[in-house]
């Protein structure tokens, strides 16, 4: 916990928990899609408002059960916790943390953990294609 807080972590994710309270830009001081990788940058709240101070902001998670919960970030482009944990310190604090540290921060997120709600389930796995139908789906088209 000292190192979550130390580290900033809580400027973003605080509250009952710790997170889900509002929106924050993904990426204030380095552009986060080069440290995770991810091929399609997403603008973030932008898309649906158009408002440019909305750029790149994005729903602040709450962090219960994050250790049971990949892949991590809106577009799901990191599989692992300690990754994502040295990414949002370095594109969020312009922090590099040492291994430790990390490790600290892991092991106080894994705490978070509970009994996950009856129901849950976890977010499925889309083709290489996207979203859309497949070319062969037949026409689901309505005549009134």
């Amino acid at each position: 916990l000292r190192t979550f807080i130390e580290t900033g972590c809580v400027d973003c994710h605080k509250g009952p928990g710790l997170g889900g309270l509002g929106f924050r830009k993904f990426g204030v001081v380095s552009e986060y899609w080069k440290e995770t990788g991810s091929q399609d940058v997403d603008k973030g709240r932008f898309d649906v408002t158009n408002d440019p101070a909305d750029l790149y902001k994005f729903k602040v998670p709450g962090l219960r059960n994050v250790a049971m919960t990949p892949p991590y970030f809106h577009d799901g482009a990191v599989d692992a916790l300690p990754r994502a944990v040295r990414i949002m310190a370095k594109v969020q604090l312009d922090a590099d943390l040492s291994d430790p540290e990390v490790d600290e921060i892991v092991t106080f997120l894994g705490s978070l953990t509970g009994t996950l709600p009856e129901g849950f389930e976890r977010a499925p796995v889309l083709p290489a294609g996207g979203f859309g139908p497949p070319s062969s789906a037949p026409s689901r088209s309505r005549t009134r």
